[in-house]
């Protein structure tokens, strides 16, 4: 059984503030810390429940946050960008399962530290007219993968939103949200027990049901994309694209053959929009 963890900040034990989630700091560095411990009780996890392979998608940011030496060494590490499955990149090696680590709620919601794929840039992101937040974006490119997203961790506002699109998948709470950079959190120790506990329980079940240790491509399914950004000079940058199309000052729509090909249309507009900062 192959397993995918991909691995966020915002949603870690102990995290509410974005100056932890910012490289250049003293609290960033306790932050990518607690992040790297809590993959590492997910991979723990996965092979205590009989994982044979395990790779670790470093999914905040520049995707260089992970430290490498305290991960467990049976595990391989994906870093850097850019790359062509982002948030996914490990899959293309037939992962049947993924985990999504310290994720968080999507743009426009109360959850701890809020937004989907590029705060600066993107209020909303629907796929086929359902709003997505960035684990059922990167959901939608697992599942075309054949992968199965079988673990969740985040705040309550995540995990609430989140469950409907990820039936019979685990999930466990971080922390619960009083506001967009407030909340009560469990301790990381505490945390790291609970995703060990569930990651090998999740592996062990899938296990023992005997599904394919490796994953099976699906056909593509084709992806009508609308996005909501937050200012309209951002909506000008991104119509310089010309498969783009605006539908008012700030929405614009695209269509795309794959959720692949989705993700790789929003990941590069998002690295457009640097050019605005």
């Amino acid at each position: 059984m192959k397993v995918l963890i991909s691995t966020d900040i915002e949603g870690i034990a102990g995290v509410f503030h974005a100056e932890q989630t910012r490289a250049g700091n003293g609290e960033y560095e306790a932050a990518r810390r607690w992040m790297t411990l809590e993959a590492n009780a997910a991979i723990e996890g996965a092979f205590a429940g009989g994982a044979t392979d395990v790779w670790v998608n470093d999914s905040h940011g520049g995707f260089r946050n992970l430290l490498p030496d305290l991960l467990d060494p049976r595990a391989q590490v994906v870093l850097g960008k850019p790359r062509t499955l982002g948030m996914m990149a490990g899959l293309e090696y037939g992962a049947a399962l993924v985990f999504m680590i310290g994720y968080h709620a999507k743009a426009q919601t109360r959850g701890i530290l809020a937004h989907t794929i590029n705060s600066f840039a993107f209020a909303r992101v629907a796929f086929n007219g359902v709003e997505l937040g960035e684990a059922g974006v990167y959901g939608a490119l697992a599942e075309e993968y054949g992968a199965r997203v079988a673990l969740l961790s985040g705040d309550d506002v995540f995990a609430e939103e989140t469950a409907p699109r990820f039936p019979g998948a685990r999930f466990v709470v971080t922390k619960t949200a009083t506001g967009q950079a407030s909340g009560v959190t469990r301790s990381p120790a505490s945390m790291r027990e609970a995703l060990l506990a569930a990651a090998r329980d999740v592996v062990r079940q899938h296990v023992e049901a005997g599904r394919a240790p490796t994953a099976t491509r699906a056909e593509p399914r084709s992806i009508d994309c609308e996005l909501r950004v937050q200012t309209s000079g951002l909506a000008d940058l991104f119509c310089q694209w010309p498969t783009l199309t605006r539908v008012d000052g700030v929405t614009l729509r695209f269509s795309a053959a794959s959720a692949e090909h989705a993700v790789r249309m929003l990941n590069c507009l998002s690295a457009m929009s640097f050019m605005l900062r």
